[in-house]
């Protein structure tokens, strides 16, 4: 979380200077190229971060939830957001406008390490996901995102994916097409049954090592 540890009355003054907006599903928050004029944070829903390819494929960089903050980076750099988000479902967001916002870590330190501490995280995973997309085949892909998942949802029975399949191929930098050919084919192998949104997980030491 981006504001744990904060005070009292930190949390407070963060408080006052955000502005709460609300999104329907589907509704662009901003676009690639858009001037940064502050950051967001997910109250209620959930929000994709991606880019569109020349030939207009899209892939997903980021989905985030209920208290994460995205659109923090170009805040700092004042240069233009690199990439477009759109909510996914109905969403309410917190937007933190960019000069209060810098103003108050001017004169907070406890802020400022918290969002070096939260950059610093995006970061490693940046670069988890980086190094997954280019070095990575498209099988092991989905196994690293179900275990993910299993981290993400404290079990290691079964997870549920918290997108449609279509979103996660693009995540995972496929087509829905071998994405599900993945799927049938690691069931074939007793390594998970799928049954629409709720993955069991069968053989979980087959998956970390994949």
């Amino acid at each position: 979380m981006l504001f744990k540890g904060l005070s009292e009355e930190l949390l407070h003054r963060v408080s006052r200077i955000s502005r709460e907006k609300t999104f329907k599903r589907g509704e662009t928050i901003f676009f690639e190229g858009d001037e940064a004029t502050g950051f967001y944070m997910v109250s209620k829903g959930k929000v994709k971060i991606f880019k569109m390819s020349m030939d207009g494929r899209e892939q997903i960089l980021h989905i985030y939830g209920p208290g994460e903050p995205f659109g923090e980076v170009p805040v700092f750099h004042g240069q233009p957001f690199p990439a477009n988000a759109v909510t996914m479902i109905s969403s309410t967001l917190l937007f933190f406008p960019r000069e209060e916002f810098v103003d108050l870590v001017r004169d907070t330190p406890t802020l400022a390490l918290s969002m070096l501490a939260m950059l610093s995280l995006r970061l490693r995973r940046f670069a988890a996901q980086v190094e997954s997309l280019s070095l990575k085949e498209v099988p092991s892909r989905l196994a690293a995102h179900l275990v993910y998942l299993t981290e993400e949802q404290k079990r290691t029975d079964k997870v549920v994916l918290d997108i449609p399949k279509g979103q996660l191929a693009s995540l995972l930098g496929t087509s829905p097409e071998t994405l599900s050919r993945i799927f049938a084919k690691m069931s074939e192998e007793g390594v998970i049954r799928v049954d629409g949104k709720t993955i069991a997980l069968l053989d979980y030491e087959e998956l970390l090592n994949r």
